[in-house]
């Protein structure tokens, strides 16, 4: 498929732009550009053209199956859009006077009481952008938590598992405290002993996500909370699986103290590519007033904002990303308690149907009940047919699947994890169900396929270690 760039012809132009009806304004001439910038010369059917090339080379949850593990790619209503473009939402400016915004400011509170009843939290804020931004707020109102009882020096670690989401890290290091990994016993779930042996005088917090990346429910998880809590520390819940769990178990009930909630996976709001996320991030009540300002209250019917007293400060500008809050809302309206807890209840049957499906033809890595997700492990496949899980993932794109998300959780070296969320009816699990299993007995019997494949996509398989290391990131104009 031509770029832009090398559709481009000297002349060509599309006159879309009405008359300026505002005065003019010249800027010094320092300011200004030396030469017009290099910009594609095309007609308006060309360039019409090849956006709708592109969009049909665009693949996402609206387009087919999305067994994306770990990221919960649930459909995205459309009502969800329609309330999200209402006018008295999207023409509001974050700077006008509370008394003119009592709708949105209604909304974001009675969001927050949902969602901390869910999660079994006391209060919330909408600000975090994104999970892992949430993740990074948890950890400062832990940070605060220290600091304000004098003995921050001292606690600068966070346990995080061997099998946590790579962010987890991540935001810890961010967040100023260095990270602890706590390794994973033989059935999947925290090594207590190990546990205890890290936790001390210098644990700041653990974070950890219930069920776990590896689609499994600890059942020690009252006595890890009880561990950290034991050596001073406080519990951060990555909400990452709380789609599994919602309407039957609260984070808040297994001893966390603070959470975040993924929007854009938990809800049904867009996710990854397809719109802003957003993060919110829940606390017990000693928490919040470290919480990021301003935060919304209510006092008698009225809201209006306000600033905690210890607050950490902003992590995001205003409310966060406020349409995608009303795009959740939309959702647990759509829903109600009933429906939340069927959600979860489907998305742990859909994903036990699949794995014992799959388990004829693929190892699975922790066999059992699974909750939202399970792993196959692809050694045996590999060392028997020199198959590996990045060829079975490119296959399944010759048959139109977007494929699970490889090598993930680390712990597990050949794994393909498979989320196939509630939104999935049997058929279309199914119908997954017999390529996945089509494409194992393609391993034994015709291997060379699946090495070349993707062989029916525009794109074929590329070489990835020269794309990491050469990646061409811009256009060669001659």
């Amino acid at each position: 498929m031509k770029l832009l760039f090398e559709r481009s012809r000297t002349g060509r132009a599309m006159n879309l732009l009405p008359d300026c009806d505002v005065p003019e304004v010249s800027f010094d001439e320092s300011l200004l550009r030396s030469s017009a910038p290099r910009l594609p010369e095309l007609s308006e059917v060309d360039l019409d053209r090849h956006y709708t090339a592109l969009s049909k080379e665009t693949y996402g949850v609206n387009s087919g199956f999305y067994p994306l593990g770990s990221c919960t790619m649930k459909y995205n209503p459309r009502v969800n859009e329609a309330m999200a473009s209402l006018p008295g939402f999207t023409e509001l400016h974050p700077l006008q006077d509370p008394a003119t915004t009592q709708g949105a400011l209604e909304l974001l509170h009675t969001a927050g009481k949902y969602i901390c009843e869910i999660t079994g939290m006391d209060d919330m804020t909408f600000q975090p952008a994104a999970g892992a931004h949430g993740e990074y707020t948890g950890l400062l109102l832990i940070r605060r938590y220290h600091q304000l009882r004098g003995d921050l020096e001292k606690r600068t670690k966070i346990l995080v598992p061997d099998s946590a989401h790579g962010t987890n890290p991540a935001s810890a290091v961010m967040a100023g405290f260095t990270v602890v990994s706590v390794p994973s016993n033989a059935e999947g779930g925290v090594d207590l002993d190990a546990l205890r042996a890290a936790a001390g005088e210098d644990t700041a917090g653990l974070m950890l996500t219930n069920p776990n990346t590896l689609g499994l429910f600890d059942p020690n998880i009252l006595e890890i909370t009880k561990i950290v809590h034991e050596a001073g520390g406080l519990c951060y819940y990555d909400g990452a699986n709380l789609n599994a769990v919602m309407g039957h178990a609260r984070p808040g009930d297994m001893g966390f103290d603070c959470v975040h909630v993924n929007l854009h996976k938990t809800f049904s709001t867009p996710h990854g590519g397809g719109g802003p996320g957003s993060g919110p991030v829940g606390c017990k009540a000693f928490l919040s007033d470290y919480l990021p300002s301003p935060q919304v209250r209510e006092d008698n019917g009225v809201y209006s904002l306000y600033d905690p007293s210890e607050s950490v400060g902003k992590v995001r500008s205003f409310q966060g990303n406020f349409l995608v809050v009303v795009r959740a809302m939309t959702y647990l309206f759509s829903l109600g308690g009933e429906g939340l807890t069927e959600a979860s209840s489907t998305a742990v049957l859909n994903a036990n149907y699949m794995m014992h499906r799959l388990s004829k033809s693929y190892e699975i890595a922790y066999p059992g009940i699974c909750m939202h997700e399970f792993v196959m492990d692809l050694k045996k496949l590999k060392d028997e047919t020199g198959i590996s899980a990045m060829d079975v993932a490119k296959r399944l794109l010759d048959f139109g699947i977007h494929p699970p998300t490889m090598y993930f959780p680390l712990i597990v070296h050949e794994a393909l994890m498979l989320e196939p969320t509630e939104t999935e009816s049997r058929e279309t699990l199914d119908d997954a169900c017999d390529l996945f299993l089509e494409i194992a007995k393609e391993a034994r019997e015709n291997p060379e396929i699946l090495h070349s494949a993707p062989n029916t996509r525009t794109v074929g398989r590329p070489d990835e270690v020269s794309a990491a290391r050469n990646p061409i990131l811009r256009y060669p104009f001659e």
